[in-house]
């Protein structure tokens, strides 16, 4: 018989979580009947967490995981997207979108979306911005939890934190990269990670391979990837998945986990420092390859994609 997948609290939710999530993005890369496949298959294994966005493949990737979240398979999931819009109104308009994907009436964690801007603190935070939106969202019952996701620059995230103290709000979660080439070059590991630890935020671990960019590099293994993201404070480390064979590598990195001693890292990290050092294979931290909203700035004022 394999072994279960391991469980973490998510942060101070009181919730727990599948240590390996599914990816919402890759959901549009095979078709409709296999990405439902792809998600009730990692359900039914044992993997809880279920990462999508508004924005994701035009809609489709949320379309595609509401068709798989019926039967009865709702209930098995920690069910989490993202918004981008900055203004109330537009992030009131694509979470309501969001749940007639979805096909639920209550989302578990909902996140603002890109926060990759030095402008993205300010203007989530004024009066009718999206945090109004998303705290009306959670009295109303619509959704259960708040975060961020970002990828550009830690001190960015920091600022989103500072902002948040300033509001007096706290938020549930974060998301960023964590991966074994992020400790070398603006690292999220060593400049975020530690405040979240300290502020029981639940740390949702991406990029673990950088879309398979890392991978290019010859220096880690995609087990090694997920196994070094695993071994940091994660609460979950989402991962995407665009065929049953990939959704079984996770699931095996998930099960044959096993804490790294300080000797494992360092191998790791010495194996990564030459190619990690200008930020090469990180491309979503040093091109706006990866940037949404950036090539789309119009998702940050409306609901129309």
């Amino acid at each position: 018989m394999s072994s279960p997948i391991p469980t973490r609290l998510l942060g101070a939710t009181g919730v727990s979580v599948s240590v390996v999530g599914i990816g919402g993005f890759h959901l549009g890369k095979p078709d409709e009947q296999e990405a439902i496949r792809i998600v009730r298959t990692a359900l039914d294994r044992g993997i809880t967490f279920l990462d999508n966005c508004w924005d994701y493949n035009e809609g489709k990737s949320e379309e595609r995981m509401g068709k798989a979240l019926r039967d009865g398979y709702r209930q098995k999931a920690f069910l989490m997207t993202k918004l981008d819009g900055r203004t109330k109104q537009a992030a009131q308009e694509q979470l309501e979108q969001s749940l007639r994907r979805l096909g639920t009436d209550v989302i578990d964690l909902v996140q603002i979306h890109e926060v990759i801007r030095d402008s993205d603190p300010e203007r989530c935070f004024l009066e009718g911005g999206c945090v109004d939106a998303l705290v009306e969202a959670k009295k109303a019952g619509k959704i259960r939890f708040v975060g961020f996701t970002g990828h550009k620059h830690p001190n960015i995230h920091l600022a989103m934190l500072r902002a948040s103290d300033a509001h007096d709000f706290a938020f549930d979660t974060v998301q960023m990269p964590l991966n074994v080439m992020d400790a070398h070059f603006r690292s999220f590991e060593k400049n975020v990670l530690p405040v979240l630890v300290q502020r029981r935020i639940g740390v949702l671990g991406m990029k673990s391979m950088g879309a398979g960019i890392l991978l290019e590099s010859k220096t880690v293994t995609a087990t090694e990837c997920l196994h070094y993201a695993m071994n940091l404070p994660t609460s979950v480390v989402i991962t995407g998945c665009d065929s049953m064979g990939i959704l079984e590598q996770a699931i095996s990195a998930a099960q044959s986990f096993k804490p790294m001693d300080n000797a494992e890292v360092a191998a790791l990290l010495d194996k990564t420092r030459s190619a990690a050092a200008d930020g090469t294979y990180e491309k979503f931290k040093t091109s706006e390859q990866f940037d949404g909203t950036a090539k789309n700035p119009k998702w940050l004022e409306t609901a129309r994609i």
